[in-house]
């Protein structure tokens, strides 16, 4: 174990990593990171870290691009510092659903990202509910991958659901549904969907599971323009769904989605703070926004002092 930690953040989410540091018991270590009038990104480290064991807390949520690369100036500043150890903390991986070659002539944005974090000295990454879990595998150093089921069980659990189905938005999500339902213990339905063309127009073709007289609660690691959870909330709705709830990681939700849930058939989105909501939160009744600082602080504190971290979030309920 080193002998000291340090904990920084830069833009996206500095109340998440304020959140991260008071969980922890310690103070949000100090740097400088803003952009001068040419637009450059200029990053200054303001402690001392020879030697120690550093965690940049920065999801790289919108602007993606800008937050990308406030990451990657501070992990190199912080390599230059002679830091012991850094982990870059990304609660929201960005551009993980460019995760495949599925068209000619496409990048795999997933796997440039992950070259890009760790040629900038990166030597290992904690991250949230990857969209695909085989993202893992893009990297050349350890990945801690999180998961939210342990929050959403705690949240879910007390409200003692009857007639309680988890339903996954489509086959891909059936694992993470799989889980959830496992530790509510209920079963599950999984929507069948498709989406055509570049811009991923969603049809969604049938719901398999019982459904009818059931209160709902879809599962997905992405909430973005909420296309697919609405689309899946009015299909359980024309199944006979009662009351439908709707738990996601990471709260996107971009352009006129908010306005757009709280006209749909979802009686309550359940997100984190992986993402900052800032007023989105205000806009709609129906979001309730968990945290994950306690949690992610525990892992923090886990590696730091090389101890497993995967008992954080083994589910009750899961059979082997």
């Amino acid at each position: 174990m080193r002998s000291k930690i340090h904990i920084f953040t830069g833009n996206a989410n500095p109340e998440l990593a304020q959140k991260v540091a008071e969980h922890a018991g310690l103070p949000l270590s100090r740097a400088e990171v803003f952009k001068f009038s040419n637009d450059n990104t200029f990053v200054k480290i303001l402690d001392n870290v020879r030697g120690t064991d550093v965690f940049i807390i920065q999801p790289t949520c919108m602007p993606v691009n800008d937050n990308l690369m406030e990451l990657l100036i501070m992990i190199d500043a912080l390599h230059r510092a002679s830091a012991g150890m850094i982990t870059a903390v990304i609660p929201y991986y960005g551009y993980a659903r460019s995760d495949k070659k599925d068209q000619p002539r496409v990048p795999i944005t997933a796997k440039l990202v992950a070259n890009l974090l760790t040629v900038a000295g990166a030597d290992r990454v904690v991250t949230f509910d990857l969209h695909a879990e085989q993202i893992q595998g893009f990297f050349d150093i350890p990945v801690d991958h999180l998961s939210m089921l342990p929050i959403f069980l705690s949240y879910f659990q007390p409200l003692n659901l009857k007639d309680c189905v988890v339903v996954a938005p489509d086959t891909g999500g059936t694992q993470r549904a799989r889980m959830l339902g496992k530790g509510l213990n209920v079963n599950i339905a999984i929507g069948d969907k498709r989406r055509i063309g570049n811009k991923g127009k969603l049809e969604l073709l049938n719901v398999v599971g019982e459904v009818e007289n059931k209160n709902t609660i879809i599962i997905d690691d992405i909430i973005d323009s909420g296309n697919s959870v609405i689309k899946m909330a009015d299909a359980l709705k024309n199944e006979g769904a009662k009351k439908i709830y709707c738990a996601c990681t990471h709260a996107v939700l971009s352009g006129n989605a908010v306005e757009r849930i709280d006209k749909s058939n979802i009686y309550e989105l359940v997100v984190t703070d992986s993402i900052p909501l800032g007023e989105k939160k205000n806009k709609s009744s129906k979001i309730k926004q968990l945290s994950i600082a306690s949690l992610l602080a525990q892992a923090i504190l886990r590696i730091h002092n090389e101890e497993s971290v995967s008992v954080l979030f083994k589910i009750e309920n899961e059979v082997t």
